[in-house]
Parts: structure tokens; C-alpha cells; sequence
């Protein structure tokens, strides 16, 4: 049997019930005993076996003298088998959640900038379809965020592929890139300054990503190409309520992400400074595994966050 070709299985006419014997042998070893399971005679088990073993031109168990032992071969093939069988039965799971409003529960990843506009867009609108849809959101880090989708917590994420990390077997959907900005209180004598330029906010004191940061380093690195010194007079922080806070109490500048600025703009909490800064953040995108079938559910809120992203983006 070629098992090289991927539908090898239509071709040998792998019967489920084949499958779900591969399972009884793991779990009772006695080839008297899993027949007795799947309500089989003991002749009827032992050739599905062997016709198994012959589509495969491989062994798949040893037979001993008080039982069945699989091979490596066999072991394999019973991986394999779980793994069907537990899609088919989550198969089922999702037809019934359809039928029943799409209950359900989905987990998602953001990081910050999408989180203030496109993912609620999304959610709102997944919410109008299926209100019985349980909605956990993981605001986190990019790379927080890609170690919890590689180990299955999350169905999919939004935010970046870092250089440093590993992205095999991961999909990654580009949505736009990342400009910063510099914001301040409502009425700080800044907003009024005309012509405004790095060197009249480099020896500012400002509230800064803390060194180490993607953002810390093109912040610096901006005043540097511009043949400047990066400010000193700095508060190392990533915590947004104490930002906010000292924004207000201080004549501080903070650096973040302009979409994240707009919204908190909109709030009347903050300003954007009238100076379009060189630093931006890269590009962030829509990241699931490449091999991981998503629920309805999953799938829908998948689908709105792209409709989102062409509107917004």
C-alpha cells in the first residue's frame, strides 16, 4: 500500500470500525477481550486486523502468548486512530452547537492596539449572531500569546511573529502595520507649539516602555538617527493606569501605539502631540496553527475579525 499518497485511506477502505478496534487492542490487549467490546466475534476482529496489517505491509502488534502487544507500527496507527475519532465526536459537538444558537466557547489572543477597536468590533457583531457564545479574550505580549497558541489554549491570536520565535506550523495573516505616537494631558503646553520637532521633546521627562522592549529600542534608536541623545529624565513602565495617572498630574510625554492613542483620545483622557514620530512597531496579523480545525464558533469570530480589519485597516 502507497501510504505516501495523503488519501491513501480511500483508496485501502479504512473502516471506522477498524479504527475503533485499533483502540480496544491498546486499551484491553487481548484480542477476546476488544471484540467482546465492540460486540465483534473473535474471527471477525482478528481479520480485520490482519486486512489492516496487509493494506499497510506492516505489522501493527506482536502476538503473545497471553495477549497483544502493538509494534511501533502499531503504535502509530492507534495515535492516529484517537486523534480521528476524537474529531468525528467533535465533529458531532459542533453540529449540535450550531443547532443550538452556536454555544460554544472561543478563546482569542490580542495584543494591545487591536484590542481597542478591531477585535469589540467583532465580538459586537458575533454577539448579534450567536449570543450564547462564550468569548474568552487573552490581552498579553505577542510572545505570551504564541506560547499559549502553540499549546492549544487558544483557537487563534492577533498580534505579531517575532524573529526570535519559532512560527513552524503557524498561519500568519498580515492585517497593517503599527505607527506610535507621543501623547499628553489635555492642555499641555505642547499641543500649542507650532512646528513642533524631536529636539523640542528629547530632554522632556517621559514615561517609557521599559529598556529590553521592541518599542524602548526604536524609540531610542529614533533620537539617535536624529543625532540626538534619547531622553533621561524617564519612568521605566508598561502599567496603563499609573501612565494615565501621571500623564495627568505631570507634563510628561508618553510613546504608544496611535491606535491605542486615538481611542484613549476619544476619551478626552489624553492628547496626541502634533509631531509624526519615526518609530513604529511591525506589523501585526491574525496567527492560528496551520493544522488546527477551527469550531463554528471559532470560525465565525475568525471571519468578522477579517471583515473588521478591511474596514478599519
Amino acid at each position: 500500500m502507497d501510504t505516501t499518497n495523503p488519501n491513501w485511506f480511500l483508496k485501502a477502505r479504512l473502516k471506522t470500525r477498524q479504527l475503533l478496534l485499533l483502540i480496544a487492542l491498546d486499551d484491553y490487549r487481548n484480542i477476546h477481550r476488544a471484540a467482546d467490546e465492540l460486540h465483534m466475534t473473535q474471527p471477525a476482529a482478528s481479520k480485520q486486523i490482519k486486512d489492516l496489517e496487509e493494506m499497510l505491509d506492516v505489522r501493527l502488534f506482536d502476538r503473545l502468548p497471553r495477549g497483544m502487544e502493538p509494534t511501533i507500527y502499531g503504535e502509530t496507527m492507534i495515535r492516529h486512530a484517537r486523534m480521528a475519532l476524537t474529531s468525528l465526536a467533535l465533529a458531532h459537538d459542533d453540529m449540535l452547537a450550531l443547532k443550538a444558537g452556536l454555544a460554544g466557547q472561543v478563546e482569542v489572543g490580542v495584543i494591545m492596539s487591536p484590542a481597542m477597536a478591531l477585535l469589540p468590533r467583532a465580538i459586537a457583531r458575533i454577539k448579534e449572531q450567536a449570543p450564547l457564545l462564550r468569548i474568552g479574550v487573552h490581552l498579553e505580549p505577542s510572545n505570551v500569546l504564541l506560547d499559549k497558541l502553540q499549546h492549544g489554549t487558544l483557537d487563534f491570536m492577533i498580534g505579531r511573529i517575532l524573529e526570535k520565535e519559532d512560527s513552524a506550523g503557524l498561519v500568519y495573516e498580515e492585517l497593517t502595520e503599527e505607527p506610535a505616537c507621543a501623547v499628553v494631558r489635555p492642555g499641555h503646553p505642547l499641543l500649542e507649539q507650532k512646528g513642533l520637532a524631536l529636539e523640542h521633546i528629547a530632554d522632556r521627562p517621559w514615561i517609557l516602555p521599559p529598556p529590553g522592549s521592541i518599542l524602548r529600542h526604536r524609540f531610542d534608536m529614533m533620537f539617535r538617527r536624529a543625532g540626538l541623545q534619547p531622553p533621561v529624565n524617564v519612568v521605566d513602565t508598561t502599567a496603563l493606569l499609573l501612565i494615565t495617572a501621571l500623564l495627568q498630574q505631570t507634563d510628561s510625554l508618553h510613546v504608544m501605539p496611535l491606535e491605542v492613542a486615538q481611542y484613549y483620545a476619544s476619551l478626552n483622557v489624553m492628547r496626541i502631540l502634533p509631531i509624526e514620530l519615526p518609530c513604529k512597531m511591525d506589523a501585526f496579523g491574525i496567527i492560528r496553527q496551520q493544522d488546527h480545525l477551527l469550531a463554528p464558533g471559532a470560525d465565525l469570530l475568525l471571519k468578522q475579525v477579517r471583515l473588521a480589519a478591511a474596514e478599519i485597516y
